[in-house]
């Protein structure tokens, strides 16, 4: 039997209708929590509602959210904080891989829905955050990032000039462990601890968007979905990472990120584009 020990715990995870997000939702929702399941499709995420509901543990709700539509961002934000509950965990899953275009607001593919769209839901939960006890923010980042060459935020407002739209997805993954280490310098000091991760090279749905024969010659040496989200529990939920903060963690395990990811002051303006990008910082 597993142990309800998250049954008190309110927890916010994005993109959790399939992939790794499903399979964390699940595992979660098994030890007793109660879930916002931010995701783009209700008609897609009602079959993971079932299960957890089927589970007779936790308990969950969706709430609409596409992370490349900064509007709808703004709506789910507004809808979460409207339920008044302090935030145990925010859990910044979603994310997509080898696609090309541009967001609603102008931004490079990946790098708005990825990095901008998750940087803004975050600024918006922050004060729900900072209410809850030893809160936490786990942003699912990538081993990719160790291939990015940097950030060229003129690039970031253009559409994908990569054919595959790998390039573009390792800017934003080290967009993502750069944004963990700004959350650790701005909100560790209030009580929340953020966490950045790589999944393990995970067969889930992120890789859509790569054209076949290509991605089922990829899929054939990825882990399954569950052993994906092992990481992700580990750091949304261990004990033993509850003093840590800002770190990056590979297989449960703490790791250092690439030079790029612990440059501060790449770090710093990334921060400071954000915040321009969006509009929006944290609250006083």
């Amino acid at each position: 039997m597993v142990d309800r020990d998250l049954a008190q715990r309110f927890i916010v995870l994005t993109g959790a209708n399939t992939g790794i997000g499903r399979a964390t939702a699940l595992r979660l929702a098994e030890r007793g929590a109660t879930l916002v399941l931010a995701c783009r499709s209700e008609e897609k995420t009602r079959p993971v509602l079932d299960e957890i509901r089927a589970l007779g543990a936790g308990d969950a709700q969706f709430v609409p959210l596409d992370l490349g539509d900064l509007d709808s961002v703004r709506a789910c934000g507004a809808r979460i904080d409207a339920m008044g509950r302090p935030i145990d965990v925010l859990l910044n899953n979603a994310g997509m891989a080898g696609a090309r275009g541009i967001s609603k607001q102008g931004f490079e593919l990946a790098f708005g829905t990825n990095h901008v769209g998750h940087f803004l839901l975050t600024m918006l939960l922050a004060a729900r955050l900072r209410a809850a006890k030893n809160a936490r923010i786990v942003v699912v980042a990538s081993q990719a990032h160790y291939d990015a060459k940097g950030i060229d935020f003129d690039a970031v407002r253009r559409p994908t000039k990569s054919v595959t739209g790998v390039p573009e997805y390792a800017v934003s993954k080290l967009a993502n462990v750069l944004f963990t280490r700004g959350l650790a310098k701005r909100l560790g000091p209030s009580g929340v601890h953020s966490y950045s991760l790589h999944p393990g090279v995970v067969a889930s749905d992120a890789w859509r968007r790569v054209p076949w024969p290509i991605r089922p010659l990829m899929k054939m040496w990825m882990i399954s979905n569950d052993d994906g989200a092992k990481t992700s529990l580990y750091c949304a939920t261990s004990p033993d990472v509850a003093a840590q903060d800002g770190r990056y963690y590979d297989s449960c395990r703490e790791k250092k990120p690439s030079d790029l990811a612990l440059d501060d002051a790449l770090a710093d303006r990334l921060w400071d584009k954000s915040v321009e990008y969006t509009g929006t910082s944290l609250p006083a």
